[in-house]
């Protein structure tokens, strides 16, 4: 079925948004984790904070202690990858940013962060500082060589996060003809180059109410990744949540 529209009426008098964005991660996860090499992880992450809070995502993680992918032995020379060419490139240093924030990782373990996925929720997007705030943790994200997935499906605030956060880059997505839609799904990754300066690579895909969800390119290296079917686990996570 078709992409509805949680933030009006008839659907939003019936259902509340936050109850697919509350589950659709760890719809995600269990979609991702057939297709993982050995030695990645991905798990479900919900916060409930303050208006300008990271409401919902996903993260995938390499250990340490496995076989780096593309080498002997390694899990990822199994997967069936085929990406597509990237909508934009661009070649752009991502601004640094200031990050006053504390992450607990367990060493023994030895967890690298390679990729996010961010979907989007209406206090991402309702005030100005709100929507800096996101846009500051993915560029920091980005500048960590990990791969970002956004994922909008917010109708009631028509703004475009990836617009935005490209205007401040300072490299405008020329093919959004200064009119970006309002809700929307894209992956972005940095690469980096030989004496050259990184290219920041994008695959952006429009959404409209009423029309299949795209299938996303995780990255989990410069060369190898798997595949996320937004439409599937859309469906997977309206079906028991009784969304129709």
């Amino acid at each position: 079925m078709p992409l509805r529209d949680h933030f009006h009426p008839p659907l939003s008098a019936r259902h509340s948004w936050d109850a697919l964005h509350a589950m659709w991660p760890a719809i995600m996860v269990q979609h991702l984790y057939p297709k993982l090499p050995p030695g990645f992880e991905a798990a479900p992450g919900v916060h409930i904070g303050d208006r300008s809070g990271y409401e919902s995502d996903v993260s995938a993680f390499e250990r340490d202690d496995t076989t780096p992918f593309g080498t002997a032995g390694g899990g990822l020379a199994t997967l069936t990858w085929a990406p597509t060419e990237p909508t934009v490139s661009h070649d752009t240093d991502v601004p640094d940013q200031d990050a006053y924030e504390v992450r607990v990782y367990d060493a023994e373990r030895g967890r690298r962060l390679v990729a996010a996925v961010e979907i989007v929720s209406p206090g991402n997007k309702d005030r100005p500082m709100s929507r800096q705030a996101f846009i500051n943790k993915v560029a920091d994200l980005l500048r960590q060589d990990v791969c970002v997935s956004v994922v909008d499906l917010v109708t009631d605030h028509h703004f475009n996060l990836y617009a935005e956060l490209m205007e401040w880059i300072g490299h405008p997505d020329r093919l959004l003809n200064g009119d970006p839609p309002t809700i929307y799904a894209v992956t972005m990754r940095r690469r980096e180059r030989v004496k050259r300066r990184p290219v920041l690579d994008t695959w952006f895909y429009p959404l409209v109410v009423g029309q299949p969800l795209p299938t996303l390119e995780l990255w989990l290296s410069d060369t190898a990744g798997v595949t996320l079917e937004l439409e599937a686990t859309y469906e997977d996570t309206c079906r028991p949540l009784n969304i129709r």
